[in-house]
């Protein structure tokens, strides 16, 4: 008999486009396993209702004889039904508030959840992301950020020539855009006032990746964050390269005890033995382009007392733009204080007020916090996302969700991503019931 499988329609916002398993690869599984798919509509889809048609995928409204449900992003509660096997990003790991409710209909119905983030090789390395695309849309957007900024201060420059990502029809395009915008660099140069511009990466995995190499179609020239200093100590001559920093793990953090040496794996265990040291050069950073993955028991890198005295003064601080791809609200960044989404992507942190206004004009920095980045990409970041995907698909098919969790043949990479089992939390993620309430 054949497994159904139901992909879910999104519907979190008017921008989110992406869809978990693209049409071709549907079909493709449907040919090689035991396995029925049905869509739900899209007026916004990428992959829009005939492109399924046209691969034989019906198009439904409802998803209720699919024993199984492919989504990407939180579903409401009234949508919810009983004793579904749900794969997504749940949001709830770091036991966000904002997703409970979710989490708790989902276990008083009954049902599975497996969420994406959680699914990992034997390395503890995901297997399924959609960071590098963030990266991209975020890069862009905070190049854009900047120019916006900068004009609000009166300041012409070249970075106004570009556009948010969403408006561009695909990445190649985005790509030409700083590929133009490199070449107005190279030429004319940065405003003579603004230089060194000195972006400060925060991380090095798949989001930090995914922003560095829209950025390094810039003219770049990498420097050590301990170097950052050095760039300052010359006259205020013209520049026409930015200056990038990635900061790893010993670049934020130093050991309470000052004759303890750095190490990576004691910090990942006793992060409460560290301080952060990141503020000492942030006064020096033209951007913030936040990448790391943060919880609560890691320690802060930008805090509201520290900008509140960096921007508590008279003169103009450097800092113009905090671009947080991961957006963590008041996570790692404190003036992260809410998210965005692509209508309206930035505002300005006011410190001293603790207050945060749309757009680019105020006091303290801009901050863009868009809530889902690869959305931005959806034609790119589907594809990549369902190539990945559709190789896990069988298995969760194949699965024995009727069995004890111990029994149902899920294979670990797959297991380890088990919230819910049947309405249960399982033993790694028991933890979350302080936060359901």
């Amino acid at each position: 008999m054949n497994i159904k499988i139901g992909i879910r329609r999104e519907d979190i916002n008017k921008w989110e486009k992406r869809v978990p398993l693209i049409p071709s690869h549907a079909r493709e599984l449907s040919d090689r396993y035991p396995i029925e798919f049905r869509v739900q509509p899209s007026a916004i889809r990428i992959f829009n209702d005939a492109d399924y048609r046209l691969a034989g995928i019906p198009v439904e409204e409802g998803l209720s004889p699919c024993s199984i449900v492919l989504a990407l992003k939180e579903i409401p509660l009234e949508l919810i039904e009983k004793n579904k096997t749900y794969l997504l990003f749940s949001h709830t790991v770091k036991g966000q508030s904002q997703n409970m409710p979710m989490l708790k209909r989902m276990m008083d119905l009954g049902c599975t959840v497996i969420d994406y983030e959680k699914m990992t090789d034997e390395k503890g390395r995901r297997v399924l992301y959609f960071g590098n695309y963030a990266g991209h849309a975020g890069m862009i957007d905070t190049l854009w950020a900047l120019g916006k900024r900068l004009e609000a201060e009166g300041t012409a420059n070249p970075f106004s020539s570009l556009s948010p990502t969403h408006r561009y029809q695909n990445l190649v395009e985005a790509k030409e855009a700083v590929g133009r915008l490199a070449w107005t660099i190279i030429k004319e140069g940065l405003p003579r006032g603004l230089g060194p511009v000195v972006f400060g990466f925060f991380g090095y995995g798949h989001v930090s990746q995914g922003a560095q190499e829209i950025f390094d179609i810039l003219p770049v020239e990498m420097v050590r964050p301990a170097d950052i200093p050095r760039l300052f100590q010359g006259g205020a001559e013209a520049h026409r390269n930015l200056y990038k920093a990635v900061f790893r793990e010993e670049d934020m953090v130093k050991p309470l005890d000052p004759g303890k040496p750095f190490d990576l794996q004691d910090f990942y265990k006793n992060p409460h033995e560290y301080r952060p040291v990141t503020e000492d050069l942030v006064p020096y950073l033209t951007a913030v382009v936040n990448g790391i993955y943060w919880t609560p028991k890691f320690p802060k890198y930008i805090t509201k007392p520290f900008l509140k005295k960096l921007y508590g003064g008279g003169a103009q601080p450097r800092l113009r733009v905090v671009g947080d791809i991961t957006c963590d609200i008041n996570g790692s960044i404190e003036c992260t204080v809410r998210h965005t989404d692509s209508d309206n992507p930035v505002y300005v942190y006011d410190p001293v007020e603790d207050k945060a206004s749309p757009g680019f004009e105020g006091r303290g920095p801009a901050v863009l916090a868009v809530y889902n980045l690869p959305a931005e990409l959806p034609l790119e970041s589907s594809t990549y996302f369902s190539n990945k995907l559709k190789e896990h698909v069988p298995a969760v098919a194949a699965a024995r969700f009727d069995k004890p969790f111990a029994e149902c043949g899920l294979p670990d990479v797959l297991r380890r991503a088990v919230i819910l089992y049947r309405g249960e939390l399982t033993p790694d993620y028991a933890y979350l019931f302080k936060f359901i309430g």
